[in-house]
């Protein structure tokens, strides 16, 4: 495990989950919510997310957690390791309304400063779809990878931390 990418739901614990590892492992972590958007919630071009993204990806080894589906193949293509945060939607919705009130007014770690956390329907929609409209995606996008990927799905706490408590003990 020297090249992570990490995909899941809003809320499915992406951010957390990297930090975790990239400490236990000594690998460096890269959020793409906090390299991508720019203050104020501005999307950097999806030109330049692919650029910023295949600098990234040509490093030794790395953790990249998020899902921006449009430039997914980048980070799936380079990594020796896929994590697929496959949480309940309900436990994702609690978990993104629960930051929203630990980080009123203000921008998360895992965020660019200047995007103060925010919630409105379409992402809680985004979330709410996920199984459904996502998920079928992301599994057909990881059945087509080769067979030198390592392939980690969790699906629950219980999952991740077990999946944690492996690695501790391996290193």
């Amino acid at each position: 495990m020297n090249r992570i990418a990490l995909i899941g739901s809003g809320g499915s614990g992406k951010s957390t989950l990297a930090m975790d590892i990239g400490k236990l492992l000594d690998i460096e972590v890269w959020h793409l919510d906090a390299i991508l958007w720019k203050p104020n919630w501005i999307l950097t071009p999806r030109e330049e997310q692919k650029q910023i993204q295949s600098q990234l990806v040509s490093q030794g080894s790395w953790i990249i957690d998020g899902n921006y589906q449009s430039t997914l193949d980048i980070r799936l293509e380079a990594a020796d390791t896929i994590i697929f945060l496959d949480m309940p939607r309900t436990l994702c919705l609690y978990r993104v309304l629960k930051r929203r009130l630990m980080y009123h007014n203000r921008s998360r770690p895992d965020m660019q400063s200047g995007c103060k956390e925010k919630i409105d329907l379409e992402f809680l929609k985004w979330i709410w779809d996920f199984p459904s409209k996502k998920h079928p995606q992301m599994q057909q996008k990881l059945a087509e990878l080769g067979m030198d990927k390592q392939i980690i799905r969790l699906r629950s706490p219980r999952e991740v931390k077990g999946f944690l408590d492996k690695i501790k003990h391996q290193t």
